[in-house]
């Protein structure tokens, strides 16, 4: 948030998505903001021994940062940080645990506009790092994120009702999800039933605030939804493969050739 009458800027809750290198000293810091959606800061003198941002300006933890605008352009989109705490709460995520916190961030910063706010996205982001750091199953938690993302972006139809008819799903008829279709019958899909079940748990999220529900109706299906959720995505994101996936599949195929 801005500096309303001038006066001092309003912590607001971020986390870190990713950070690159400035100058000798300084940053460029992308962050994910309740407020005001993904922001891009100069950290400046983040990378001195003495700078209070070393022990902050990290991923998968909850910050409090406080905004300054760009002094010499106040239509630049690159905010000045004038500062960061930890804002405690979050449990550290294991090595495991680390990529699908890196799939979600990068997710966030490949499809989110910039200075777009989604609060209930970013308390679906803190939700499913809680979950993961509480060393919750991934792929439950990670379908559950894909389904809130694809929602909030309004890529996600009503998942109760065949997109093209608008007809109630008979609970024992497969059905999948399509880019161009949304949802239609597929012999080889999951049950209506299941797609039903899904969509009342978003709607529970969205008024809860917590996705423990969306995230047990995911488990038993986790495996069955990765491949029309991720086709959903890429559809979006376009050509350009997101480089966890590439590195997790490279991990992988060290891990199978020991």
């Amino acid at each position: 948030m801005g500096r309303p009458g001038g006066g001092r800027a309003v912590p607001q809750r971020a986390y870190v998505l990713h950070s690159h290198d400035w100058s000798e000293t300084s940053l460029i810091v992308e962050l994910f903001t309740r407020t005001q959606g993904r922001i891009v800061v100069a950290a400046k003198g983040a990378k001195r021994p003495t700078s209070n941002f070393r022990a902050v300006l990290l991923p998968f933890q909850p910050l409090l940062a406080q905004l300054g605008k760009a002094p010499a352009d106040e239509h630049a989109e690159i905010f000045n940080l004038r500062g960061a705490e930890w804002a405690g709460g979050q449990p550290l995520l294991g090595a495991a645990a680390m990529f699908s916190g890196y799939y979600a961030n990068e997710l966030l910063l490949k499809l989110l506009a910039r200075q777009d706010a989604h609060p209930a996205l970013f308390d679906a982001y803190a939700d499913t790092l809680a979950a993961l750091g509480g060393g919750e199953d991934e792929g439950p938690a990670l379908r559950a994120f894909e389904l809130v993302l694809l929602r909030e972006l309004g890529w996600l139809p009503e998942l109760d009702s065949a997109t093209l008819t608008a007809q109630p799903l008979a609970p024992d008829t497969r059905y999948t999800l399509t880019a161009e279709g949304g949802v239609i019958a597929q012999a080889d899909g999951l049950p209506g039933s299941t797609w039903v079940a899904l969509e009342a748990a978003l709607a529970h999220q969205a008024r809860a605030g917590s996705g423990v529900a969306l995230r047990a109706v995911c488990a038993p299906v986790a495996t069955a939804l990765r491949g029309p959720l991720r086709t959903l995505l890429h559809y979006h994101l376009g050509p350009t493969p997101l480089r966890t996936r590439q590195v997790w599949q490279g991990v992988q195929r060290l891990v199978d050739t020991r």
